[in-house]
């Protein structure tokens, strides 16, 4: 096993660690996990966070991959392209040509990089049905990509767990706890961190069937609470993320959740 000394993460809110959290006990995330996995095996472990919510792919490239190379990490995770393709004019090349020149610039200066694919998100909230074929497209470009620069892809997308309601918090568009423990583990076992395995893979139980009444009005409050002001922002050209700075930008030693 590769033991890993300088672990820094890109991207968005996902990265950022929205939905396992709030903004008054702070967020942790797939990155702030993955980061406690690394540490276990290697305490002398420092990791930075420069994700910012909101942020397109070619936002993540501009803003957080030179902070990234001068931090000089040995380990680097980039996952960001699901905010292009839920908006109008979506490029699955040209979102997947901002997430490689970070892998060709990341893994040039000697970074393992991991990245992921992404789920059918129709599964998660119905309203997204049609953009399947987005999902596809970008999906292959960032399997190619990655595959020219020797990225590691964990691919979520054939997975059913990933589509499950449990791994989704109530907005739909981010992870639960529960999402980000399985990504960070799925991780984890990509890197062959001592304890890891691909129980990360295995589909969720069932869960008990909801009534049609039910189902229909935890759409309508779905609309109201989160799609319609997130459709209310774009319109007024606003983002979740302006005036926000990345969570963890210098490298720090790793606190594993629950210590003082």
């Amino acid at each position: 096993m590769t033991r890993y000394t300088r672990y820094v993460a890109l991207g968005d809110s996902q990265t950022e660690g929205l939905g396992d959290g709030d903004e008054v006990r702070g967020y942790r995330g797939l990155a702030d996990r993955l980061a406690e996995h690394l540490a276990v095996a290697s305490p002398e472990l420092h990791y930075a966070n420069l994700s910012v919510r909101g942020r397109l792919a070619s936002q993540v490239l501009a803003e957080q991959l030179g902070p990234a190379l001068r931090l000089r990490p040995d380990l680097a995770t980039v996952i960001a392209g699901m905010n292009d393709l839920i908006r109008p004019g979506f490029d699955a090349a040209a979102v997947a040509a901002s997430l490689e020149e970070m892998f060709a610039a990341l893994t040039g200066a000697g970074a393992h990089v991991l990245t992921v694919t992404f789920p059918d998100i129709g599964k998660i909230a119905p309203l997204a049905r049609p953009l399947l074929p987005r999902v596809l497209a970008l999906n292959e470009h960032i399997r190619e990509a990655a595959a020219r620069h020797r990225v590691t892809v964990v691919d979520t997308f054939p997975h059913a767990f990933a589509t499950d309601a449990r791994m989704w918090s109530s907005d739909r568009l981010h992870a639960s706890p529960l999402g980000h423990a399985r990504i960070a583990a799925a991780f984890a076992h990509a890197l062959g961190l001592p304890g890891s395995d691909d129980t990360w893979s295995a589909p969720l139980e069932p869960a008990p069937p909801r009534g049609r009444l039910r189902s229909t009005g935890t759409e309508f409050r779905w609309i109201a609470g989160f799609a319609g002001p997130w459709i209310y922002r774009r319109i007024r050209g606003r983002s979740s993320g302006d005036g926000r700075t990345a969570k963890r930008p210098d490298l720090g030693p790793v606190l594993l959740h629950g210590e003082e």
